[in-house]
């Protein structure tokens, strides 16, 4: 039975972990390693995720991608997903990795995330971001999607095998946002990249912060710049929610 890792980039997420390190402690069967990587967070992050009994990694370079790598780097596992602190899995979720990729046609996969937030669900922005994962490879990289090509993002949960990852090369270093769609493109030239059916539930805290519409016009603009290939600086499109 393959052995499943969970790599946690962090920053400033002291008021979300709590929460995600009782998700973790539910999980069953249990991932066989967790860390989290901090890219310097201000907050008491690194000190709860350690109380939490989590291993953390105190990364000197800030930035998602740079954290990712890293943590890749720093397991062992034969799968790796890569999680969100904001984000909670099903406590199946371990097995329903497992058997996703039991298949050798499937490269890269990802769970199905529903917004919410206190007495909140976001049907409409979840919605929006589940359709997206069809149509936006359909729209920029067309000759992927007909081989299976889906976008996901890291609210989605991905997971893939660690030594494809290490073979794409990891994350791209110089995208700020983005990074975890430029991943998918690059493993969809291994394999299928595809959309499960299981839920995650992530934190609805920039559509809160945002508004519903103009948190849908900056995924949009942040999207389409990046789909035609106007990828940098990106992050001036895309303001820090904590």
């Amino acid at each position: 039975m393959s052995g499943v890792a969970i790599v946690i980039p962090v920053l400033d997420e002291a008021a979300s972990l709590p929460r995600l390190l009782r998700s973790i402690a539910a999980l069953h069967p249990a991932p066989d390693e967790v860390v989290a990587v901090d890219g310097g967070s201000r907050d008491a992050s690194v000190a709860i995720a350690r109380a939490g009994g989590m291993r953390v990694v105190e990364h000197p370079v800030r930035g998602r991608a740079a954290q990712i790598n890293r943590g890749v780097e720093e397991v062992s596992a034969p799968i790796v997903l890569v999680l969100h602190a904001d984000t909670i899995l099903p406590d199946d979720a371990v097995e329903v990795i497992r058997r996703v990729m039991a298949d050798p046609a499937t490269a890269l996969a990802g769970f199905t995330p529903l917004l919410s937030g206190p007495g909140t669900v976001r049907w409409g922005t979840s919605f929006h971001n589940w359709i997206k994962t069809w149509y936006a490879p359909l729209l920029f990289r067309p000759h992927l999607f007909l081989r299976g090509a889906r976008l996901l993002f890291g609210d989605h949960a991905m997971f893939f095998r660690r030594a494809d990852f290490l073979a794409v090369g990891g994350c791209d270093t110089t995208l700020a946002v983005m990074e975890d769609a430029d991943l998918c493109i690059r493993f969809a030239r291994l394999g299928r990249t595809r959309l499960v059916n299981r839920v995650v539930l992530t934190s609805d805290r920039r559509v809160a912060a945002w508004g519903g519409l103009r948190a849908n016009l900056i995924y949009l603009k942040v999207g389409i710049r990046w789909g035609l290939g106007l990828r940098k600086r990106l992050e001036r499109h895309y303001p820090d929610v904590r």
